[in-house]
Order: structure tokens, then sequence, then C-alpha cells
């Protein structure tokens, strides 16, 4: 079974125990690590068999994957911002973005009716809006943390702006795993997802240790925060108010034309 995340702390934290072998699975792993957008376009292929999939694109691929009940990425007091070198009307302006199909971006879309929107990968961004070559940026994983160590100051706080609109937790990442894969291993490899979740959660620096290999310089106390702020008890199991969460974000996608509304398909034990 080909298993993909992204290489982030939070990502990592919460497959170290399938992944070291703590945890034990009836199937063979084999592992690829992609930053979200390229896994969000490798979807579209259904190259991979259970991958971290923004919720964004989920909603243009549910023909392909369903959800996981386990190992969603929720912001609950915090979510991507948009940050700049001043404070600015962003309306009309180049705004850089981690990926079309990110959930940060189809936030964005939402939040602001017109802004040019620059592609490019999640780690560039900041280099970018402090190089001038945009006017501002969309930050995701620790960037959401570290931007004013860069001397950047923040827009709009995307995480405030869905509260405001909703008071929901605010869905931004999951976990899919491929239609055709027979339901009794899928269930399986859930059942895996969850106990491998349950031992990060319990063994906190053990799973640290691994996480760091996905640290890009941060110290262990930034990893460690930003591991937990994304590895939680959402991620353990989903409870209603995200899935309703996810309800709201593509009813309001939906309204604005952005797509249809998929149907939600979510493996529960």
């Amino acid at each position: 079974m080909i298993i993909a995340h992204t290489p982030d702390a939070d990502d990592a934290f919460m497959f170290y125990g399938l992944l070291s072998g703590k945890i034990t699975a009836n199937f063979e792993i084999k592992h690829v690590v992609e930053d979200i957008e390229t896994l969000n376009r490798k979807a579209f292929n259904a190259e991979i068999d259970v991958t971290a999939l923004s919720a964004h694109a989920y909603a243009l691929l549910h023909d392909k994957y369903r959800i996981l009940s386990t190992g969603a990425s929720v912001g609950d007091g915090y979510g991507p911002v948009v940050v700049a070198r001043r404070s600015m009307d962003v309306e009309g302006k180049k705004i850089a973005v981690p990926g079309k199909y990110t959930t940060a971006n189809l936030l964005l879309k939402l939040a602001i009716d017109g802004f040019q929107p620059v592609e490019m990968r999640f780690d560039e961004v900041i280099h970018a809006v402090k190089r001038g070559e945009v006017d501002a940026g969309l930050v995701i994983h620790e960037a959401q943390i570290t931007y004013p160590e860069h001397g950047l100051v923040k827009i709009i706080d995307l995480w405030e702006w869905w509260y405001e609109k909703t008071g929901l937790p605010l869905p931004l990442g999951i976990n899919a795993i491929k239609r055709d894969i027979p339901v009794v291993t899928q269930r399986e490899f859930l059942d895996a997802l969850r106990e491998s979740v349950q031992y990060a959660l319990e063994n906190v620096e053990e799973a640290l240790q691994h996480a760091m290999k996905y640290s890009r310089g941060a110290d262990k106390e930034l990893v460690k925060k930003f591991a937990l702020m994304y590895v939680n008890k959402y991620t353990y199991e989903m409870p209603e108010g995200v899935v309703k969460a996810l309800e709201v974000l593509y009813r309001m996608s939906e309204r604005k034309g952005f797509f249809e509304r998929p149907p939600l398909d979510i493996l529960f034990p």
C-alpha cells in the first residue's frame, strides 16, 4: 500500500507509530513524502492509495477517494494567514498562494472577492513576500507562527474570518483512501492509523524525534507546538463539528460557483 504525507512535523508525528513499526499492520507500506499541492495533483490520477489531501481538493476528487475519520488537520484558534511587509488592502493585489487546490487558497477566495494569485511551493511564500515579488503571501504550516521573525505583518487571519462566519472549527487537511481498495482493507488501515495517532499523543517526545526530520531548521519547541496544534482530538476521530464544518465549507464554495458540493463520504470505525 502506497501511503503519502506532507513534509511537515504534524503529518510525520501522526504517522510515526505506523511507519516505525510500533503499530503493526497487515499490509506492506511504501512511504511517499511530498508537499500538499503535489499530493493534491497526484490524487487526480489516483496514484497513491492513502494520501493527505486538502479539504478543498477532496471536493474535486470524491469519485476517487473517501475521507478517513482519522488524520484530519483542523484549525481551532489558528489557521492560514495572509502576511505582507506592511499593512495594506489586498483586494486586487498579487498574493502568493501555496497551491491552487489548497484549502487555504479556497478560504482566501471565499474571503476576498478579487486578488491575483501567484502559485508557488508553500516554503517559498515568505521569501517571495520579503523580496517584493508579490504584494502579500498566504502562509500555511509553521510559517503561520514564524512570519513575525521575518519582519512581516498579518493582514488577514483566515481562522478569525472563518470562525466569525461559522462558529465552527476549520477543516484544512484530511487523509483519504482510494475507493477501489476493498472495504475490509480500508477499515484495517483506518484502525492502524487511529492507533498511530494515539501512540504519538501518548509518546510525544518519541514521536517528536521522528517529526524533527521535517523541522526545516525550526527548534524542537516550535516543532512540538506546531505538531500538537494539528494532531489532537480532531485528528484521532473526526467529531460532528468538523463534519458540519466540511459541509458548510462546501456549501459556501458552491454558492460562489467554485464547484458543486460533494457528497461527504467519511469512513468511521
